[in-house]
């Protein structure tokens, strides 16, 4: 079975000798998916964007994420966000440690140096493993509801959990409720509250979701509209899941 630990040590196969004690500690928890993390509210940390939490929903999922943000030139010339590709990692049994939230800043600088390859790269190679560490995948599809626009996208389908292959409600489609600047660097994507986005359209995985501790995503500060080519940035961040009828530890892998 490949673990947590060796998903990342791949991304990690040229890196710098700076994270290999990151890596040893993952290599702790390898191999371990599918924690209850419904009582541990209190270990999550979605700091800023924490005024959008609605108590009544109880924590699902934890995923670990990289990828890129996607952007094209707009007439304003500056960059638009035109969607979001990214791999999410079960780490819900990381839940307790002492360096969970610091998980993305590792992978990030893994995932940094890999110039040649794209996140679809990485999601072909895992899928290939059928690897019970792969949570979700995360992209942006048209509005199913108003067919204007895009939605972010959490697809449980593909992943690692043989509990959610064939079921077609295991999708998160959301709209957006609140945005924070990243706390930390101007280099990094905001962090988000994201809502599902209903009317039966939204899949039942979650009723919310968090994208917390991010690193990287924003584009350059300016572009020339009509010479600017679209551009992707990669990022990494946590996305926490909360609610939902297919959430918990009874529809996880153990």
């Amino acid at each position: 079975m490949v673990a947590v630990s060796n998903l990342v040590k791949a991304l990690l196969a040229s890196s710098a000798a700076q994270n290999v004690q990151e890596l040893n500690r993952l290599a702790a928890f390898g191999g371990i998916v599918g924690c209850d993390i419904s009582n541990t509210t209190d270990k999550i940390n979605l700091g800023p964007i924490n005024n959008a939490f609605q108590a009544n929903f109880t924590p699902t999922f934890m995923g670990l994420a990289f990828g890129t943000q996607n952007y094209t030139c707009s007439p304003s010339n500056n960059f638009t966000n035109i969607g979001a590709v990214a791999e999410l990692f079960d780490v819900s049994c990381l839940v307790n440690a002492t360096f969970l939230n610091d998980l993305q800043i590792p992978l990030f600088n893994a995932w940094s140096t890999f110039p040649s390859l794209t996140v679809q790269d990485f999601i072909e190679f895992f899928h290939e493993s059928n690897a019970p560490e792969v949570l979700a995948q995360h992209y942006f599809i048209p509005n199913p509801i108003t067919g204007q626009g895009l939605s972010p996208t959490w697809d449980f389908r593909s992943s690692g959990n043989p509990k959610f292959v064939g079921v077609d409600e295991a999708i998160f489609v959301g709209k957006g409720v609140a945005s924070v600047p990243a706390p930390h660097n101007a280099t990094d994507v905001a962090w988000l509250n994201v809502a599902n986005i209903g009317q039966g359209k939204g899949g039942q995985i979650a009723d919310q979701v968090f994208r917390t501790n991010t690193i990287g995503g924003q584009p350059p500060s300016n572009c020339t509209f009509g010479e600017s080519l679209d551009i992707t940035v990669k990022y990494s961040s946590f996305y926490y899941f909360f609610g939902g009828s297919l959430g918990g530890p009874n529809n996880s892998t153990s």
